[in-house]
């Protein structure tokens, strides 16, 4: 694998740029491997990457229908943060954040992880109890979170209205100083390289049409677009689309799929510091490093595969962020799009194995992905390489639905649900 530098990138220009390799390979698929992910989005491709490093199982094939970070993982609004609420939460969300924090350095790819803090505002007597319940469990479990007044969320924003006059007055909120945002395409890319350069084998264009099991009942390999390819490990990642790819094996999930939009806005000059999210009046936003205003909303109210969704929802969203930021009204929006986020009842994720040996899944994060992308494919790639979960996803397995033992994470989702 070719690496980066400030030398490289200076010996690179004396030559034109003329010699930079390929990111990585396009190469055709194998008979066998010894495992195959199905989704070359983040968590798929993140996956792959540490079985290869980590657990030094390198006969792996990431399967993707269309093109890498194609689906989610480029329609996401970039949000890391692990102020979670239940124990189990914050450890598995923390985790991805620590790993976030040496990710670049780790893939030798800038990422754009910038931590400059996501603050969630109260606006309620409900939000304020709720989200002090919020930094006191965070803090039990080593997570930075901290309580603000609104005039201490308007200094550490200064663009936040914070007047009494408005619909939805802010009356404080909860501030985590290490969340942030990164570039999800870098993470896409720089996560495609490192398992490339490991041996994994990327192959996109090429959809998964059933998967195959043998007399016993456990996987055998799969049928694609391109040719049939045998193995005994399938991890499927494929968010909104899980459902569809877990029926291939008979297996019924605990899911329903909703379009979730965004959009941006022009580019201006860097004037908004920071995440800021509301759950009570349905809208976030942040500034991307290209000066737009990305800008997200809540989930539609109805179940579809659609990656457009209802405009009503993008129009009760920017009236939402004119009554928080009154200075971005005349702001015009460049463009709009939707995701197809997959949803839990108790809106935390599931990672581990399934009823079919074999078989594993990683589905179920509702608006959370991007931000788990690193402990997600981490400790996923644990369960899959041996056969048992890690402790951190063991209690985001399946069986906490036979078992009643349900993490709800509604209310710190956020505004996704």
């Amino acid at each position: 694998m070719q690496k980066f530098s400030g030398f490289n990138l200076f010996a690179k220009a004396l030559g034109g740029h003329q010699d930079w390799q390929a990111q990585w390979r396009s190469p055709e698929p194998k008979a066998a491997y010894d495992v195959i992910i199905i989704g070359g989005g983040g968590h798929g491709l993140a996956t792959a990457y540490y079985l290869a490093k980590e657990h030094g199982i390198r006969n792996v094939a990431i399967l993707e229908k269309g093109w890498i970070g194609g689906g989610n993982t480029g329609r996401n609004t970039t949000i890391i943060r692990s102020n979670y609420l239940f124990d189990e939460s914050a450890a598995l969300y923390d985790h991805a954040v620590k790993l976030w924090e040496g990710l670049s350095q780790e893939l030798n790819y800038n990422v754009m992880f910038s931590q400059r803090g996501v603050m969630m505002l109260a606006h309620t007597v409900h939000d304020v109890q709720s989200f002090k319940r919020h930094v006191h469990a965070n803090r039990l479990n080593g997570v930075d979170n901290e309580w603000l007044t609104a005039e201490q969320a308007k200094e550490f924003c200064p663009p936040l209205n914070i007047s009494p006059n408005t619909r939805y007055p802010v009356v404080g909120a909860a501030l985590q100083r290490r969340a942030g945002v990164a570039r999800h395409d870098a993470v896409a890319w720089g996560y495609a390289r490192g398992a490339d350069a490991l041996g994994v084998d990327i192959i996109q264009n090429c959809e998964v049409t059933a998967i195959r099991r043998d007399a016993s009942g456990a996987v055998s390999g799969v049928e694609t677009t391109r040719g049939t390819i045998a193995t005994r490990k399938i991890g499927v990642v494929t968010a909104g689309s899980t459902s569809l790819l877990m029926s291939m094996a008979d297996v019924r999930m605990p899911l329903e799929s909703y379009p979730l939009q965004a959009l941006v806005s022009e580019p201006v000059k860097p004037v908004f510091p920071c995440v800021v999210m509301s759950n009570t009046i349905h809208a976030y936003i942040s500034q991307s490093d290209k000066g737009e205003m990305v800008i997200g909303a809540g989930t539609d109210a109805y179940v579809s595969y659609s990656q457009t969704g209802g405009l009503h929802i993008a129009t009760h969203t920017l009236d939402a962020i004119c009554e928080l930021v009154p200075m971005f009204r005349r702001l015009r929006m460049l463009r709009n799009w939707g995701g197809i986020v997959d949803v839990t009842p108790d809106r935390s994720p599931i990672l581990g194995g399934t009823p079919v040996p074999g078989l594993y899944v990683n589905c179920g994060w509702g608006t959370g992905g991007f931000k788990a992308t690193p402990g997600s494919g981490n400790v996923f790639a644990w369960h899959i390489a041996k056969g048992e979960p890690h402790r951190i996803n063991a209690p985001f397995t399946l069986d906490r639905f036979r078992d009643g033992l349900m993490i709800d994470e509604a209310a710190a989702a956020a505004v996704a649900h």
